[in-house]
This record gives structure tokens, C-alpha cells and sequence, in this order.
């Protein structure tokens, strides 16, 4: 493997001020499932998707205009592949928010964190670690508790939609290692390319009968609470989420980064809970404790796994 330059690391006093703003990510992250709950429904989340990417999209083109243009035709497709399959993902998780509590979601979404590395050993096949696979069974009974609420029946709807969100998040990730041509674009370029390809995917399922209401129509019949939900996804969760990613990893360590984003499903829990009154069962607090145990310990258990060099 080649080696890279690593970023410098802030001074111990200073790392909370590189800290804090990608800590303020993960809250708006976890927060963002409350947020895309409280001004969807199952008619509108087209619309509301269109809308919310439509808002970001042209701020993103300008400020990387001339890293798009110096884009080869090949990175485009890359990109835009790419970007076909996050509309999937987005599509799957806003439907699943609709029909499950936003707690729910954001501690089922947080299982790409045990998926992704999972898949990646067996396209490598390189062999987990015992102790992540015991996390990742740990996360998994959490789930399974989670999602019974008073007793064990039948996962809803919206629990199996984010459990399909999180195996397509998984596939988005394996698929940007492994398309060459998208490795050496830049990541404000390629994340305008993705975020563009799934807009038109929204805008074209928008236009098809019975897909639900017109983001114009929409838009209209939007107060000021649906407003301030909606600016809160676009340039909370979207536009300051993607920049701080990208001040922060100049600034510190990968690893740190990922530690501090991995905080977003307790944060998903808590705005759920404190903010959307949601209640847990104590079947529900059991099986969340071990959904944010066992996702962090296999994150911790999985760093060796993840530094295997890929096969070709």
C-alpha cells in the first residue's frame, strides 16, 4: 500500500474546537429523522425530496464550478451511477421514516456500520475479527428487541424499509471504493454529481401519475413549520454536514471523525424521544443500548479489517 501524507492534529486544548463542529453534525444528522418525519407523509415524499436537494443544488454547483468542469466523461457516469443509487437510499429511508418512530430509525440505519464491513470481507474475503462478529450479532438482537415494542411481533413497515436503507447505504459505499474512474475526483465535485443524478430521479418520479402531490404543490400548502423543517434539512444536514467533512479531515484524524459521527443514532434517540415525545418499552431501552453497543465496539473491532488492502 502507499503511503499518505496524514493530517496535522490540532494541539489536545485546541481539539475540541475541531471536535465540536463535527459533533454538531452528528446532532443535526440524528436530529434529521425527527425533521424529515414531521413534514412528510406517505404522498409528499417525493416533493419533499425534490425540494430539499433542489435547494442545495446550486449553491454546491457554484462553489465547485470549475472542479465539475475539469470532470472527465468517465467520472461523470462514476458519479453518476453513484448517484442513482443514493436516490434509492433516500427514497427507502424517507418512506421508512414516515411508517417507523424516528428512533427506530436512526439506531437501524446505524447497522450500515456492522453491514459495510461485513460485505467488504467477503468481497475481499478476508475473514472478520471474532470479536466484530460478535458485535455485529450484538447490534442485531438490539434491533430485533427494538423493533417488538411490547412483545414480539412482526417488524413494521418503515423498521424493514430503514433495515433495506442500511444494506443500500452498505452498497454505496462498497461501490465508491471499487468504481476507479470516481477515486480521484473530489469529493465536493462527486457529491454535486450524485446529489444532481438523484434530484432528476425525484424530478421524474414527481412527473409520473400516483406518485403523490407536485413539489409545487407542496411548497404551497407548506406553513412556516414545514419551511424551517425542510431549510433545516438542506442546509443543516446537507450543505454544513458536507463542509465540516471536509474542514475536519484536514484537521484531525479519519478515525476520530468517524468516532464522532458514529454518535448520530444516540442522538436520532434522544431528539425522537426528548423532542418527538417517543417512548421505548424497556424490551425497546434494552434493545437500543444494545444496538449503541454493539455498533460502536464492532466500529472499534472492525479497524484492522477495514486496513486490509483490497483485492484487485
Amino acid at each position: 500500500m502507499s503511503a499518505v501524507a496524514l493530517p496535522a492534529l490540532a494541539p489536545p486544548r485546541r481539539a475540541w474546537l475541531t471536535d465540536l463542529p463535527v459533533l454538531l453534525v452528528a446532532v443535526v444528522w440524528g436530529a434529521s429523522y425527527l425533521a424529515a418525519k414531521g413534514i412528510t407523509t406517505t404522498s409528499t415524499v417525493v416533493a419533499v425530496l425534490v425540494l430539499r436537494f433542489v435547494i442545495v443544488l446550486p449553491v454546491l454547483t457554484v462553489a465547485g464550478w470549475r472542479r465539475l468542469r475539469a470532470l472527465s466523461a468517465a467520472q461523470w457516469r462514476g458519479a453518476g451511477l453513484l448517484g442513482l443509487v443514493l436516490s434509492g437510499i433516500f427514497l427507502v429511508e424517507t418512506y421508512g421514516v414516515v411508517h417507523t418512530s424516528a428512533t427506530n430509525a436512526g439506531l437501524i440505519i446505524s447497522l450500515t456500520m456492522i453491514f459495510t464491513p461485513l460485505a467488504e470481507a467477503a468481497v475481499t474475503r478476508v475473514r472478520p475479527p471474532g470479536a466484530f462478529l460478535a458485535a455485529a450479532a450484538l447490534s442485531v438482537a438490539g434491533v430485533v428487541l427494538l423493533t417488538q415494542g411490547g412483545g414480539f411481533t412482526s417488524p413494521s413497515v418503515g423498521d424493514l424499509l430503514m433495515l433495506v436503507a442500511a444494506l443500500a447505504r452498505t452498497l454505496h459505499v462498497l461501490m465508491m471504493a471499487r468504481i476507479k474512474s470516481v477515486q480521484a475526483a473530489d469529493s465536493l465535485s462527486l457529491t454535486t454529481v450524485q446529489l444532481g443524478s438523484a434530484v432528476a430521479v425525484f424530478a421524474v418520479l414527481a412527473a409520473v401519475p400516483g406518485t403523490g402531490e407536485s413539489p409545487w404543490t407542496v411548497a404551497a400548502g407548506f406553513g412556516v413549520r414545514e419551511w424551517g423543517g425542510l431549510l433545516f434539512l438542506s442546509v443543516f444536514c446537507t450543505l454544513f454536514a458536507f463542509f465540516v467533512q471536509m474542514w475536519s479531515v484536514r484537521r484531525t484524524s479519519p478515525s476520530r471523525v468517524s468516532l464522532l459521527l458514529g454518535t448520530e443514532p444516540l442522538w436520532a434517540a434522544a431528539a425522537g424521544i426528548a423532542i418527538g415525545g417517543e417512548r421505548l418499552s424497556a424490551l425497546g431501552v434494552l434493545g437500543a443500548v444494545l444496538v449503541l453497543a454493539g455498533t460502536g465496539w464492532g466500529r472499534r473491532a472492525a479497524t484492522p479489517l477495514l486496513l486490509e488492502p483490497a483485492s484487485p
